[in-house]
């Protein structure tokens, strides 16, 4: 078992290496940019990447507080689905309205690859070959089809 500090230190560590794995490594655009960090631009939509005791994730999160205007989000993300699964290589799962760990109602899509855990370091190798092709495609869509969300 891990205290609170050392799991922080843990994961801190982990998001450390992939960010400097990363670092060579531009955006679509061909800037520099902070992998772990990303930044859509676009208020109220996130890439997040997750690293956890069982799994690691990857996805869009649109965590605006209107429902309705949420929902405007992921439909609008769905008519851009074919799009972001050539970009990927492979189909994401879609989920409107779900809680997240804070009460909050947001809406994502996302893959997670199960088995895998942060705490473990032979994991990270593979936590990052899982996270490393998908940010970088979902970048690559992302330049694509930011134009339709700026104006929200």
């Amino acid at each position: 078992m891990y205290s609170k500090a050392e799991t922080s230190r843990i994961r801190k560590e982990f998001w450390i290496r992939f960010g400097q794995y990363m670092k060579p490594v531009p955006n679509a655009a061909g800037r520099r940019i902070n992998w772990p960090n990303y930044k859509t631009g676009v208020k109220d939509i996130y890439f997040r990447m997750r690293a956890e005791r069982d799994f690691a994730s990857i996805g869009i999160e649109i965590t605006h507080s209107d429902t309705e205007l949420q929902e405007l989000f992921y439909d609008q993300f769905m008519q851009f689905k074919r799009i972001l699964e050539n970009q990927v290589g492979e189909e994401w799962t879609w989920k409107l309205h779900q809680e997240n760990e804070f009460g909050q109602f947001i809406s994502k899509v996302e893959k997670v690859k199960e088995g895998l855990n942060v705490m473990e370091e032979k994991d990270w190798p593979e936590i990052i070959s899982f996270l490393k092709p998908r940010i970088i495609a979902l970048d690559e869509f992302w330049d694509l089809v930011k134009p339709g969300f700026e104006n929200y």
